[in-house]
């Protein structure tokens, strides 16, 4: 059993090596080989304390949407938090001022399990999680958030992001998870959705989210994964299967991004706090249900963080298809103490590069050496790949004090080099 074994993973690193070079060849005539930065946020400026969860997508017509949590306290997770937008129709070279597109007025109910830990109290009204969904059959922009982690709205844009329809609630969808999990607290990505563009299930809207009872640490943990989907382009959302219980192998699994391969499987990339400290994958024909057991990816470490994961191209000719995966590439933390299933710091995020659908990750390329969080992955038309990132720190020391949110710009031979150096 175990020669079989070998010999696929040989074949694996041969097929990724040929794809690596035919890559880099069919790039070499690119004009320019650099990343290029632009700061879309900074805490402390224009009325909030922190900018997080940063999400970016590109819309069918090539306009870029970047969106994060607005935070009024930098406490935590919990309290005042708008969602803002900007919008580039240059690649985001240049970028539009940013717009409120997420504000909730009145005292509103807040969520028990947070107020039980003092997390939360009326009147701040926590806005979390936004997500964008790309429609590439009506060119709509559908977008997703949660309020107080117990409610969930949809909203969505005819015209690339400068307007929005009124919030409608969704939470009906998340109720009938009750039957296999009483959650007290849910949650939409962060990041992007996809929609599925091959199969029997094409133009399916899905969305990552997870799902928790709210009596752990900071009202996040225990949890489990799962996604929604629309077959309406948004009209209705229903549940899927749970992808990810939280098992003693798989703990807690969280914050999850979302890809189709070149199949038409749609594959999950999940944030957990197990102690291998390795993202978890696991695979659905539909997006929805039979998902496959859930497996450590060895080649993409787990500091305990979310992460970002875009096609970059489809699979042409002689050409392999092409995924990026963004998170921070490190395990170790500043104080020399490691403990298995406990947070490692925020530095170092890096991008990866697939060339046999998320089998191996043969590129790899460090974007921010220093303290770098959350990140989120979206692609141009020609290859170009956006990577929207957290990096500083206001305090120099704290994962979660996030000093700017950065889009850096780069092509897939600029992470193709450093695998050649």
């Amino acid at each position: 059993m175990i020669l079989p074994k070998l010999q696929r993973r040989f074949r694996l690193q041969v097929a990724a090596t040929t794809a690596l070079l035919l890559l880099t060849t069919a790039m070499a005539s690119a004009e320019k080989n650099e990343v290029v930065k632009r700061d879309l946020f900074e805490a402390g400026k224009k009325g909030y304390r922190l900018y997080r969860i940063p999400g970016i997508v590109v819309t069918k017509k090539g306009t870029v949407l970047a969106y994060c949590e607005a935070r009024k306290s930098d406490r935590g997770d919990w309290g005042p938090i708008d969602v803002l937008m900007r919008r580039s129709t240059d690649g985001g070279k240049t970028w539009q001022p940013r717009k409120r597109i997420v504000h909730v007025e009145g005292e509103l109910p807040i969520n028990p399990v947070a107020a039980a830990q003092n997390l939360d109290k009326p009147g701040d009204n926590t806005v979390n999680n936004p997500v964008a969904i790309v429609d590439h059959e009506t060119g709509a922009v559908h977008f997703l958030y949660c309020l107080e982690y117990m409610r969930c709205f949809y909203m969505r844009s005819d015209d690339d992001g400068v307007t929005w329809t009124e919030p409608v609630e969704i939470t009906k969808t998340f109720e009938d998870f009750r039957t296999d999990y009483a959650w007290k607290v849910i949650a939409t990505g962060p990041a992007h959705g996809i929609q599925v563009q091959h199969g029997e299930h094409q133009g399916r809207l899905v969305v990552p989210v997870w799902l928790s009872l709210g009596t752990g640490g900071h009202a996040h943990r225990p949890s489990v994964t799962s996604t929604i989907y629309s077959d309406d382009h948004g009209q209705t959302w229903h549940r899927g299967e749970i992808a990810i219980p939280d098992t003693e192998e798989f703990v807690f699994p969280n914050e999850t991004v979302v890809v189709e391969l070149a199949d038409g499987r749609v594959m999950l990339n999940a944030r957990s706090e197990s102690k291998r400290h390795r993202r978890l994958v696991t695979t659905s024909l539909d997006g929805a249900s039979n998902w496959s057991r859930p497996r450590f990816d060895d080649a993409l470490l787990e500091p305990i963080c979310m992460a970002g994961i875009v096609r970059v191209r489809q699979p042409e000719d002689d050409q392999p298809g092409v995924i990026a995966f963004s998170n921070p590439h490190n395990l170790k933390r500043r104080s020399g103490k490691v403990t298995a299933g406990r947070p490692r710091d925020r530095v170092n995020v890096s991008i990866k590069l697939s060339f046999d659908e998320g089998e191996t990750w043969p590129a790899n390329r460090t974007l921010e050496a220093g303290f770098s969080g959350y990140s989120d992955l979206a692609a141009l038309s020609d290859g170009t790949i956006l990577c929207f990132y957290e990096r500083g720190s206001t305090d120099g020391k704290s994962n979660y004090r996030t000093g700017r949110l950065t889009v850096a710009r780069f092509t897939p031979k600029w992470v193709l080099d450093s695998a050649r150096e």
